[in-house]
């Protein structure tokens, strides 16, 4: 197992320091996986992630005393398509205050980082979770006499970054270099007289209408996503003292605070901008400070209700715990979902690569803005960000998600679907794109689509990889059983599952025994040049299944007639023979192999059609055992699949070691990374989410399966939510279910315990749950 906090000081699971001992039985609920630390850090790479859900912040406290956070936004997009920061702020005291004691602490409970000096200093910092404000407070016996704010930016003239990644949007697939990347300056803002600013203005767009035009979508309605964005932020404070264009002074009696109003506008002229975050700053401060931190908490109090996990190791009769991996591995969750939580509500989806929380990497090129894999969504990641929040009941995090992918780009991707194929109401979802839809031109290539024979990118890499719209209708799917929204069904849900079965329909043809032929196709990454590979195979059988599912005033007699009649034309699962039997295969046949993937197990996750309850288990078992990737980092789903077939003590190694997993560059423990990515890896981190869950609570149909992986000599308590708006709590203690609330009551009946549970135990409860 890698060392948890490699070159840093914290007090966790009983770390001793200056500032004594850390019980994490002294706390209940969220609060005993807070962070602490106890020395300052010296630079951005021991930063503690803040957010609301849109605003991020990276903050550290430096030796000098003095407060650095980045600030990143969900859509704060720069004319090179890179999601970049808005900025950076100083927060510098007069006198410095004592640095000996020192306390950091990330606040889960309220999302705030509160940092306690020697002097009595308390300093805090938080972003409004209701409204798009940061807000730093210093206050305590001895408060410094001034608190002075300073603008930091580092785009302060023209300059060039060098083609870093084959991602560039001014690449071509191949990683070569077609034209320089050139970074516009912010601006800051002068003539103001109680407050300071800046702001970063889109003057020019590279990308999106030259994309449009060599992929043949150019007479598509819409507005460039890129010209005329502007984003920055306001600073302003009690009794203000301006210093300069970019520093304000604060000289209030008893103590200094700092409002930090951040927006962004598109499209917007400067001017149009400084007007709207004038209108923004002055209704925020209408509103009474005090009012809004009460419904900032409640909102937090809210999100940590919805659903939690507290784990330790079992207690023996001996009388102590064997271990520390259990707790560790719940505190890792909770600060991974908090994580989420912190960007899961902006205008776009997660970022696999960062999230909005990225810092400035040391020996790479570039700068807080720079990301590997650059500034576009690729499927396969974005998916590993959402897959848990079901289950956690965070189902308001997936609406950027639905937004982007199904009310903004299913139309583009109709209108392509038919301009490339001629298919009337058909649709197809690429597997790498750019946030307006559009293919990467490094994978599409630089040839207009009218010079070509073949209108799909030249890239071979995701040419055929078509299941990332399969995918999205199965998380859609997955939050209609769990919330009944009808209006998610008919309005994103029916539309998009028709769309995309239909361009199976029509793409492939059928074969002399009626069967479709999925040729050509390719198994995710990895296997190209393949005959019916798996993923689209086994999305299609398990999204039509759901489909034919649903009650019966949810579609139309027309509709169920066509799932029911291509439901028949489907080819089955594809197997191999092992030997120790057939298992599940990544293609009826494959051909290159390209990349690291287990393709074969989609048919497990995200699919569910091969799980540990189900006739064909051993088809996911053989599949199990002979895959040929093993691991359990980044984007690597082994500790999902491992859950869903019930391997509990394969599953406990892996979660454990992937927790494990952090950044040695970063203070904070989840930040993970870089893995195939970069830091913080969103994927690496919803994998975890995910996999956890799975190991205590998976569903099918009506049936719900309690502690379907989970290991014996672990206690826990955990809420998570289930299909019909259930909700299950459950208290495993040495070897017992000692508590199990299902809501609403009648769901009881649809409880399973898996053979964890003692007969005894499944005898008690009679009439509450069923035994397996």
């Amino acid at each position: 197992m890698r060392a948890r906090s490699a070159g840093w000081r914290s007090i966790a699971w009983g770390e001793r320091n200056r500032s004594g001992m850390i019980d994490m039985n002294s706390r209940s609920g969220v609060e005993r996986y807070n962070v602490v630390w106890d020395s300052p850090s010296e630079d951005c790479h021991g930063s503690m992630p803040l957010g609301n859900g849109d605003i991020g912040l990276n903050a550290w406290i430096e030796p000098s005393g003095d407060l650095v956070f980045y600030i990143g936004k969900t859509d704060s997009w720069e004319d090179n398509a890179r999601l970049a920061k808005v900025g950076k702020v100083r927060v510098k005291l007069d006198p410095v205050p004592v640095m000996t004691p020192f306390r950091q602490e990330l606040s889960l409970a309220d999302a705030t980082l509160v940092a306690r000096y020697g002097d009595g200093t308390c300093l805090r910092l938080w972003v409004d979770a209701n409204h798009p404000v940061i807000h730093v407070s210093v206050e305590g016996e001895r408060v410094a006499t001034t608190a002075t704010a300073a603008i930091e930016l580092w785009r302060t003239d023209l300059y060039t970054l060098p083609s870093i990644t084959q991602t560039d949007v001014t690449a071509d697939y191949e990683g070569r270099a077609i034209r320089p990347i050139t970074v516009e300056p912010d601006t800051v803002i002068t003539g103001l007289s109680d407050r300071i600013g800046w702001y970063h203005h889109n003057i020019k767009s590279e990308g999106p209408v030259e994309h449009a035009r060599i992929q043949g979508v150019s007479d598509f309605p819409r507005q460039d996503p890129l010209l005329h964005r502007t984003f920055g932020a306001l600073i302003s404070c009690d009794s203000p003292k301006r210093l300069d264009d970019t520093r304000i002074q604060s000289g209030a009696a008893g103590g200094h605070r700092f409002d930090i109003y951040v927006l962004t506008r598109h499209p917007a002229t400067p001017a149009e901008w400084l007007e709207s975050v004038g209108k923004l700053t002055a209704a925020i401060e209408r509103i009474p400070l005090a009012e809004r931190r009460q419904a900032h908490e409640r909102w937090w109090r809210e999100f940590w209700s919805r659903s939690w996990i507290h784990a330790s190791a079992a207690v023996p009769a001996s009388g102590t715990a064997a271990g520390d991996d259990a707790a560790y591995l719940s505190q890792m969750v909770c600060l991974q979902r908090f994580i989420t939580a912190c960007a899961g509500r902006g205008a776009f989806p997660i970022k696999f690569n960062g999230s909005i929380f990225t810092v400035p990497a040391a020996g790479q090129p570039g700068d807080a803005d720079y990301r590997n894999w650059g500034p576009g969504y690729w499927w396969q990641n974005t998916r590993l960000c959402y897959y848990s929040l079901c289950a956690s009941g965070d189902y308001d995090m997936l609406e950027p998600l639905f937004r982007m992918y199904v009310d903004e780009l299913l139309p583009l991707n109709k209108f392509r679907t038919k301009r490339y194929f001629g298919f009337e109401n058909a649709a197809y979802y690429a597997e790498g794109i750019m946030f307006w839809g559009d293919v990467f031109q490094t994978a599409y290539g630089w040839t207009p689509m009218e010079q070509r024979n073949d209108p799909l990118q030249e890239s071979p890499w995701h040419k055929y990889e078509w299941v990332g719209g399969l995918e999205l209708i199965w998380i859609m799917l997955e939050a209609y059983e769990h919330t009944g929204d009808d209006a998610l069904l008919q309005k994103r849900i029916l539309p998009a599952a028709d769309a995309i079965i239909r361009f199976f329909d029509s793409y492939y043809k059928t074969n002399e025994q009626g069967q479709l032929v999925f040729h050509p196709s390719q198994a995710l990454e990895t296997w190209w040049g393949c005959t019916n590979a798996m993923p689209e195979i086994a999305g299609l059988h398990a999204v039509v299944e759901k489909l034919l599912a649903l009650p019966e005033r949810a579609a139309t007699v027309a509709q169920r007639a066509y799932w029911k009649s291509f439901a028949g034309r489907l080819p089955t699962l594809p197997t191999r023979d092992t030997p120790d039997g057939t298992a599940l295969a990544a293609a009826a046949v494959v051909g290159d192999r390209c990349n690291a993937e287990n393709p074969e197990l989609y048919a497990v996750f995200p699919f569910r059609l091969c799980a540990f309850e189900k006739a064909n288990r051993d088809l996911g078992m053989c599949a199990l055992k002979h895959r040929l990737n093993r691991f359990n980092n980044g984007w690597s789903q082994d500790d999902i699949f491992m859950a869903y077939m019930g391997r509990a003590d394969d599953a406990v190694k892996a979660v454990v070691d992937r927790a494990s997993h952090h950044d040695p560059g970063s203070r904070f423990p989840a930040f993970w990374g870089p893995n195939f990515d970069w830091v913080p890896d969103q994927d690496h981190g919803g994998v975890l989410l995910k996999a956890v869950q799975a190991m205590l609570l998976q569903s099918d149909g009506d049936k719900i399966f309690v502690l379907p992986a989970w290991p014996g000599n672990w206690d826990v308590e955990f809420k998570l939510r289930a299909p019909r708006n259930t909700t299950v709590e459950c208290s495993y203690q040495n070897g017992r279910i000692v508590k199990l609330t299902v809501l609403p009551k009648e769901r009881a009946k649809d409880v399973v315990l898996v053979p964890l549970a003692s007969k005894s135990v499944a005898q008690e409860v009679k009439g509450v749950v069923h035994e397996y």
